[in-house]
C-alpha cells in the first residue's frame, strides 16, 4: 500500500516516514507540507484537515489529531480514519489497511461525532433485504467483519483473492450496499455476522 504523508511540521513528517517505512506492506510514496500530487497514492496520512486537498475525493484519508473539531471536518469524505497523535505503529498500520479496504476507522472519542453524521440505515421487522446469501458468502462476510483483508480471507478459506472479490461483489448486490463497511453493517443488523 502506497502512503502519502502531509504535515506542516518537518519533524512530524520525518517521524511518520520513519515509523511507516518500518511497517510491512506499506510504502511511503512521499511526504510534504501539503498533498498536491496524488498519483500513485493509495492512502493519505495527514495531521490537519487543512492538509487534505480539495480535489481529494476518492482516496482514503487517515487524520492523526487530538482535536475532535479537526476530526469533524472529515464528514464529507467517503472513506476516513481518525486516530490520536499518540497512536501506536500497530494501530496506525491496522487503520491504514482497514482504510485500504474501504472501512471507516477511528478512536471512539474522535470518531463519535462523525458516526452520528452517517446514520446506519435500519430495517423494519420482516422487511425483505434481498436474495439469500450462500454459505461461502456468509463466511467471507464474517471474516471481513473480523477485520481480515482480502488476501487473509483467501488464505483462511483456501480460495483465490479474486474469488474473495467476486464473493464481496455478490454480497454487495444481494445486500443492496456499495461498500465493505455497509455490507458488514447490514450483516450485523440482519444477524448474519457475529461481532
Amino acid at each position: 500500500m502506497r502512503v502519502l504523508i502531509a504535515a506542516q511540521s518537518v519533524a512530524m513528517r520525518l517521524g511518520l516516514r520513519e515509523m511507516l517505512s518500518s511497517l510491512p506492506d506499506l510504502e511511503v510514496s512521499a511526504d510534504a507540507p501539503g498533498a498536491r500530487d496524488l498519483s500513485g497514492v493509495d492512502v493519505l496520512v495527514v495531521t490537519s484537515a487543512e492538509d487534505i486537498p480539495l480535489h481529494q475525493e476518492t482516496r482514503p484519508v487517515l487524520l492523526l489529531t487530538n482535536a475532535q473539531e479537526e476530526a469533524a471536518k472529515l464528514s464529507d469524505l467517503p472513506v476516513w480514519g481518525v486516530l490520536p497523535l499518540e497512536a501506536s505503529p500497530e494501530e496506525i498500520s491496522a487503520a491504514l489497511h482497514a482504510l485500504g479496504e474501504g472501512l471507516w476507522v477511528g478512536s471512539p472519542a474522535l470518531a463519535s461525532s462523525l458516526l452520528e453524521r452517517h446514520p446506519v440505515p435500519t430495517f423494519e421487522a420482516g422487511e425483505p433485504v434481498g436474495d439469500s446469501l450462500t454459505g461461502r458468502e456468509l463466511e467471507v462476510l464474517q471474516l471481513a467483519a473480523e477485520g481480515l483483508a482480502n488476501k487473509q480471507i483467501a488464505l483462511a478459506l483456501n480460495i483465490s483473492e479474486h474469488t474473495v472479490k467476486f464473493h464481496l461483489s455478490s454480497l454487495y448486490a444481494k445486500l443492496g450496499v456499495t461498500s465493505r463497511t455497509e455490507a458488514i453493517r447490514a450483516g450485523v443488523r440482519q444477524g448474519r455476522v457475529v461481532m
